[in-house]
């Protein structure tokens, strides 16, 4: 089956594959650095990474750019409250942004930019903007006239016909029905930091960041552009207007955007109690693969209700997945090969790529694991499992594992190594051997204190970690 996303520019599904050689260019929305990323965000990069892991498996190189804002309102105003040196108060929260990625296991796209290292760039394409007539200055601020962008709205799919012109707006955000002319380089107020440029002192504002490293680093026209929904307006729209108006030509064939998160159904606030960064979640002792796991469950263009019972249950889940990757490697199967199984084996695999090639249906996919893992733990009971269809159906869950990255329990400080824990179960064997049921039964206990459950089957000593 052909890979397929949803582009918002056409509002349809549309087969997808690079537009020159095997390289996917992308551009992504990265954090804002002025606080710690929460689950809400964090639904967004998981979708990116699912797309990165899934662009990958279809044969597919990547050239994937995310940037990091480092400059915009937000930044500014809590910088200047604490006193501190921009740079240094964004280290911080960049830091931990990337630590945050690490546990959460999202691969590191092939180049993170950083806005402030390229004002020069920007301050080079507001002056082209300038040239083409796209833009005026007024009390040291340059603004982006989008009434000389006639397309303005095709992004969005919003009509502003009867409100382009005239009011101006200087924040970053603002209504989805107020379409103004939007700041590209902001005059600096009392006490604020700046850059002294050709086109005076101040900043970029946020919208020409994105168009400006995006094009830099992968050309005017992109293969893919994603980020979360609220970014479709006024953000995204405001970057294809600049972008475009530079360049004459299409800024991105595919612009992808994944759905809101809420919590227990709720709007996520901190008002409301129900705002949680991953640091929250794991402080309170849900794994990071948990957390992983429910952000991917539920397909990106759909609305995810994040719950601690929904945690919970994907504790569950991976729990179940691991049992029966152990069962897998230990087991002592019947020799030959059950072709039934087989075949099941084949059909889920299948079921499984088509479903992530059909617009990231990570629901579907999902389902195609557990009705297998269904139907072959049945078949092990029954003895109807041979040793031969262990391989394939190992391979089918590497092949989940490649998108969902879940099998492998995160490492906790001080944990145990799987060697340490191999070593500590042939100790416990040997003592078993010798008749010294004291020093086993203490093998055991010490394990367990450290999260190992130790399980004897008729094919031998099997361990996980809880």
């Amino acid at each position: 089956m052909a890979l397929r996303f949803y582009n918002t520019l056409s509002q349809q599904v549309e087969d997808f594959t690079p537009a020159t050689d095997n390289t996917v260019r992308m551009y992504t929305c990265g954090p804002t650095v002025y606080d710690f990323a929460h689950i809400g965000n964090f639904r967004t990069f998981t979708f990116v990474d699912l797309l990165r892991k899934c662009l990958r498996a279809n044969g597919f190189h990547l050239n994937h750019v995310m940037n990091i804002t480092d400059v915009d309102d937000n930044i500014i105003r809590n910088a200047v409250a604490r006193h501190q040196p921009l740079a240094e108060y964004t280290r911080i929260y960049t830091e931990a942004f990337l630590q945050d990625c690490t546990a959460l296991r999202l691969e590191r796209p092939e180049r993170l930019a950083l806005a402030t290292e390229h004002i020069q760039d920007m301050v080079e394409a507001i002056e082209r903007l300038g040239q083409g007539q796209h833009t005026y200055s007024t009390e040291g601020s340059v603004y982006f006239k989008i009434a000389s962008f006639p397309p303005y709205g095709k992004l969005s799919h919003n009509d502003f016909s009867g409100n382009l012109a005239g009011a101006r707006v200087d924040v970053d955000n603002y209504e989805k029905a107020d379409a103004r002319d939007f700041a590209l380089w902001k005059t600096p107020k009392e006490g604020e930091p700046f850059w002294e440029t050709a086109i005076g002192p101040g900043r970029p504002g946020w919208h020409i960041e994105c168009s400006v490293m995006a094009m830099k680093y992968l050309g005017e026209t992109l293969d893919i552009h994603a980020g979360g929904i609220d970014l479709v307006f006024p953000h995204h729209e405001n970057e294809i207007a600049q972008s475009e108006s530079l360049t004459g030509k299409p800024f991105s064939r595919f612009w992808l955007h994944s759905e809101f998160l809420m919590v227990e159904g709720q709007k996520m606030s901190k008002s409301a109690g129900n705002y949680y960064t991953l640091r929250d979640l794991v402080g309170k002792g849900h794994a990071p693969e948990s957390i992983r796991y429910l952000l991917a469950s539920v397909p990106y263009r759909r609305a995810l209700n994040f719950t601690i019972d929904g945690l919970k249950a994907a504790a569950i889940a991976i729990d179940r997945l691991r049992n029966f990757k152990l069962r897998l490697e230990t087991d002592r199967c019947p020799d030959g090969l059950n072709q039934q199984l087989a075949a099941r084996t084949a059909q889920a695999t299948q079921a499984f790529t088509e479903s992530i090639n059909d617009d990231l249906n990570t629901a579907e996919a999902l389902a195609a694991v557990f009705e297998f893992v269904r139907d072959a733990n049945s078949a092990m009971d029954a003895g109807e499992f041979r040793a031969g269809n262990a391989p394939a159906a190992l391979e089918f869950l590497s092949l989940f594992d490649s998108i969902f990255d879940v099998l492998k329990p995160s490492a906790q400080a001080g944990e145990l190594s799987d060697a340490d824990i191999e070593a500590r179960v042939a100790q416990r064997a040997a003592a078993k051997k010798a008749r010294d049921f004291a020093l086993s039964d203490q093998i055991r206990d010490q394990l367990l204190e450290q999260g190992i459950i130790l399980e004897d089957t008729k094919s031998g000593v099997r361990w996980k970690r809880k």
